[in-house]
Order: C-alpha cells, then structure tokens, then sequence
C-alpha cells in the first residue's frame, strides 16, 4: 500500500491563534461608545488579525467572530447577536469586515522587494478594504433604514454613518500597524 501524504489546511497552532483572534474580535466590539452606528474597537481588531495573522487565517478569524455572532452569542457591540443583527442598519458594516480582509488577501499577492513596499502594500489594501466597508456598509444601512423608518439619502447616510468614524478608524488602523510590529517582534508568528 502506497503512502499517500496530504498537507493539512490548517495547523493546530494557527487554528488556536485564529479562535483567540474572534475572542479578541469580540471583546474589542463590546468596548463601545453608543451613537447611531455604534463606535467600537471592531475595526481595530480586524486590523490587527489581519496583520498578525495574514488574509487567510484572519479571513478565518473574522468568520469564526461572525458566525459565532450570527447562531446568537452576543459577541457583536453591545453584547448582541443573532440574525437580527446582520439584518439590522449595522448588518453592512459586519460583511463589509469580509470585503476588507478578503482586499487584504489579495494584496498579499502582490511580489515586494522590501519592507517598506511590504508594509505600504498592507496599509493600502486596509484603506482599500475599508472604504468598502464602508461603501457597501452604507448602501445596507440606507435600505434598511429605508425600510424600517424613512427615507434617507446618500450624503445623509455618509454623514451619518461614515464621517464620524474615518478618523477613529485611520488611528485604529495606525494602533493596529503599530501594534502588530511589536507583537511580531517578540511572538512567533
């Protein structure tokens, strides 16, 4: 009988690093400041899963983080879960995490030649995915709201929903850079 070895998908380690990555990705969305659209530590999470751990495993993370939230654990801001809130105004902003980190994975394709095209790569494809985010985020949030309330339009929804937040989450995602270079520095991984 002939000896047939399969690379595994994913490694005991990298599996462990991933479920605290969704811990971590809870705890920072119950830190929040209430508004409309709630100011979180989410973001910064995402960021921070994605640099430490790389497209695919934070991908991973962050559908282990929404799946959890999605069956009913209250992982989401302001301890809540369930359907009810993708289905929500919010709901958006939850999928748009998917868009960033799958922008980020893609980037991670692109061939450098040091580390400051390396990490000018990573920082874009944040930025990139975060517009998407946000982009996509708001439409959600317009027809939902659309439908539960009234109308509202696009540079309402913009105001609303984005505006506030893209300064927090620029630092968010400098805190998040910053962060996950001393983190590597001293963690394998």
């Amino acid at each position: 009988m002939e000896n047939v070895s399969s690379k595994k998908l994913f490694n005991t380690r990298e599996l462990v690093i991933t479920a605290f990555m969704a811990v971590i990705l809870a705890v920072c969305s119950w830190i929040e400041i209430p508004t409309a659209v709630p100011f979180t530590l989410q973001t910064f999470a995402v960021y921070l899963s994605l640099l430490l751990l790389g497209g695919r495993n934070g991908l991973l993370s962050i559908t282990v983080f929404e799946l959890l939230g999605l069956v009913g654990i209250p992982v989401f801001a302001g301890f809540t879960g369930g359907v009810g809130v993708f289905l929500g105004t919010t709901g958006g902003y939850l999928v748009g995490f998917f868009f960033i980190a799958l922008i980020y994975w893609l980037a991670e394709k692109i061939p450098v030649q040091n580390k400051l095209a390396e990490s000018i790569i990573k920082i874009a494809a944040l930025l990139v995915g975060t517009a998407v985010c946000y982009a996509f985020g708001t439409f959600w949030f317009m027809k939902v709201y659309t439908a539960k309330t009234a109308a509202v339009d696009f540079a309402t929804a913009i105001s609303w929903c984005v505006t506030p937040f893209v300064l927090f989450d620029m630092l968010k995602l400098a805190a998040a850079f910053l962060i996950s270079g001393r983190i590597k520095k001293y963690a394998k991984l």
